[in-house]
């Protein structure tokens, strides 16, 4: 069709403003209005409950806020599988990463340079050693914690006796607060012997072996804290193992499934169980803040809540994980 002087500039006309439309809707930088904030959670483990329960808070904090949400997480707890992951993520350029460090030492360079890189870096759960560049850190009062879990070991035995700690790997730094508040309170307690720590690596099998050992050596052991959801999980099978389920009282962190298992079974005495959610929550609340340039909290501090059998069908059913969203 031949077109008009008039219908040629009516059509230029709409073509210019189509163009500087797309324009500004494709350049707007992440935050700005028009742009959907690119936001990637990296757990420190796939799978588990208390990672899942943590997705479920990022998820609709994410979808309230209008943001996308990629999440991925290793295999395992180990910061040799962590590290790529950061790695492929910071070269996909999302405006900011929600990541639970694997290790205190091993990821301080790999998010330092996320931050550099001008990515935006919360850290949930476990920190590094210096996390001057995140714009914020969440975690769990995980010392207030430890010393929760020997409080309720004293409880299920007042006359004192011999206790010890089963923790995942040195240089975690949640696990490591825990243990540091349990040894206050075993060590400010005469009626008690504290056995020391020992490390399962994250791995259930192992730390049924070295409660197997630690109960062949001394048999008398009366209490265990074990400090994550994969050394209750390996606690609980050695003592069924040897035999001591009426005599060895363990106290749990974290409230996975299997625990709450353990916990109705008799075989786990009590759990502590933290807030996974609410820390996902308020780490999406604290990254868009950050994108947008306004000021985060550098430190936040997130609640406990000790599980029974007496209060896990009231109040503690709600601080239970989730398998699923």
């Amino acid at each position: 069709m031949k077109l008009t002087p008039q219908t040629a500039l009516l059509a230029a006309s709409l073509l210019t403003a189509a163009s500087l439309t797309a324009c500004a809707g494709g350049t707007a930088p992440a935050g700005s209005t028009g742009a959907q904030p690119k936001l990637t959670f990296i757990q420190g483990v796939a799978g588990d409950e208390f990672y899942v329960s943590m997705q479920c808070g990022i998820n609709a904090a994410a979808k309230t806020a209008g943001a996308t949400i990629n999440t991925q997480g290793p295999a395992k707890f180990d910061p040799t599988l962590q590290k790529p992951i950061v790695d492929s993520v910071v070269a996909s350029r999302p405006d900011a990463i929600l990541i639970a460090p694997t290790d205190v030492a091993a990821m301080q360079a790999p998010l330092k340079a996320a931050a550099a890189a001008g990515i935006k870096v919360v850290l949930v759960d476990t920190t590094v050693q210096d996390p001057a560049f995140a714009a914020s850190s969440i975690a769990s009062d995980n010392k207030g914690g430890g010393l929760e879990a020997f409080k309720a070991i004293k409880n299920l035995n007042p006359a004192g006796g011999k206790v010890l700690v089963i923790s995942t790997d040195p240089g975690v730094s949640t696990a490591d607060a825990r243990v540091a508040g349990f040894e206050e309170g075993a060590k400010a307690d005469a009626s008690f012997e504290y056995l020391g720590v020992q490390y399962s690596h994250n791995d259930p099998a192992e730390a049924a072996k070295l409660v197997s050992a630690a109960l062949a050596k001394d048999p008398d052991i009366v209490g265990v804290f074990a400090a994550n959801t994969f050394a209750a999980e390996g606690t609980a099978t050695g003592i069924r193992q040897a035999g001591k389920q009426n005599q060895v009282k363990i106290v749990g962190f974290d409230a996975g499934p299997a625990q709450v298992k353990q916990l109705k079974e008799g075989v786990v005495q009590a759990l502590i169980a933290q807030e996974p959610a609410s820390i996902g929550t308020q780490g999406v609340e604290q990254a868009l803040k950050a994108i947008k340039g306004e000021s985060t909290t550098k430190e936040i501090q997130t609640g406990f809540k000790q599980i029974t059998a007496e209060n896990l069908s009231g109040v503690g059913a709600q601080y239970v994980y989730k398998s699923s969203c």
